[in-house]
């Protein structure tokens, strides 16, 4: 009976034993982790998501480290610029952890550190650039503080996804001389804008004035041109008809200016000159002989 009990106890106690390395041997690990194995004190691997096995008692999970973005706390820092403007700079740094076993054996304080270097690379950039370029330039700044940031942080095996300048203050002394500043600014190109207008006024009334010009003597030179024709005519009259007919265009032109001045309003005594009655009969003759 004894012999039965120490049997069963042993085999239990074996069974136990498997239980327990199954159990220690066998890690499931969440897809947000990856979990750094060690073995009496070294590194052995890096457990990725999903199930692992591990020698049990010899194995250890020595660190479970998040490979989630993280988000450093804003931070702020003072920073000169080329044309020795005194600015607070305002920053936030997102990263994330993609191996895991530099993190843990090659830093202490991953984010204090991330935090330091950007820091000064950010103090590096902006000492390079004048505050305007710093205001216009933003984008480009950001950039190469990431960049500048990947490289340095690339030995702690972490990547930097985003480095973001939130806002760049000044002090009050300089914020009035800018104010300051921009109004002159404004008021200056005020003044421009009028000088402009006014500079186009003069150029439109001067345009105004030239096409007046110009279609006078386009009148000028139809009637010219009208005038020139009718003569050619006259003349090519006279020089088929002869003389006659330059004798009957006159008689025609005194007849009209007597018919003119005679149907005058009102009583009056109206002188005529003895040509006139020769010119009526002219141009009676003329007529006739026409007929």
């Amino acid at each position: 009976m004894q012999d039965f009990i120490g049997g069963n106890a042993v085999f239990l106690a074996i069974a136990a034993f498997i239980i327990v390395c199954i159990f220690l041997g066998v890690r499931i690990v969440p897809q947000s982790e990856k979990h750094v194995v060690e073995r009496f004190g070294r590194l052995r691997s890096v457990l990725g998501p999903g199930i692992n096995f591990v020698v049990p008692f010899l194995d250890r999970i020595a660190h479970k480290v998040s490979v989630l973005e993280r988000q450093l706390p804003t931070a702020s820092q003072d920073a000169i610029t080329a044309d020795n403007v005194l600015v607070k700079v305002e920053t936030s740094v997102f990263y994330r952890v993609t191996e895991p076993e530099k993190t843990v054996y090659r830093i202490r304080d991953v984010d204090g550190a991330i935090a330091t270097t950007v820091a000064g690379i950010v103090r590096s950039e902006i000492g390079k650039l004048e505050l305007d370029q710093v205001q216009s330039n933003r984008a480009q700044l950001i950039e190469r503080v990431r960049e500048q940031v990947t490289a340095m942080v690339d030995d702690w095996g972490v990547e930097v996804t985003r480095a973001e300048i939130l806002d760049v203050n000044l002090d009050e002394a300089t914020r009035a001389a800018m104010l300051q500043q921009l109004n002159a600014e404004r008021a200056r190109r005020a003044q421009v804008m009028e000088a402009e207008g006014k500079k186009r006024a003069v150029e439109l009334a001067a345009d105004a004035d030239l096409y007046a010009a110009e279609q006078e003597a386009k009148a000028r030179r139809i009637t010219a041109d009208a005038e020139a024709y009718a003569t050619g005519v006259i003349a090519g009259a006279i020089q088929e008809s002869g003389l006659e007919a330059a004798q009957f265009q006159v008689a025609l032109k005194q007849v009209e200016a007597l018919t003119a001045l005679a149907s005058g309003g009102g009583k009056q005594t109206i002188l005529v000159p003895a040509n006139a009655l020769e010119a009526f009969g002219d141009a009676f003759k003329m007529l006739k002989g026409r007929a």
